[in-house]
């Protein structure tokens, strides 16, 4: 789903109310129903997209904030190694 939210600005005309929608008839831009169930659904569609959206892979950062952690890495020969899983 990938939608524009300028496409979506509620002006200073529009109405908000609580509807219903078991009872109310409100149908979607394809002609299909707006249910209870389905506005449910929608709405967690909606959710779980965003939250892939900002997610982040990895932990959260050592330097704190948004940033990336520094990272450092070298090599060794393998006794060295060996000693340092101790």
């Amino acid at each position: 789903m990938n939608t524009n939210p300028k496409k979506f600005v509620v002006g200073d005309d529009a109405t908000i109310e609580d509807v219903d929608l078991d009872r109310e008839r409100v149908d979607l831009p394809d002609g299909t129903r707006l249910t209870e169930q389905r506005a449910e659904q929608l709405a967690r569609e909606a959710l779980a997209e965003i939250r892939q959206r900002n997610l982040v892979p990895g932990r959260k950062s050592l330097s704190g904030g948004d940033t990336h952690s520094p990272r450092v890495q070298f090599r060794v020969p393998e006794d060295v190694l060996e000693r340092a899983e101790q």
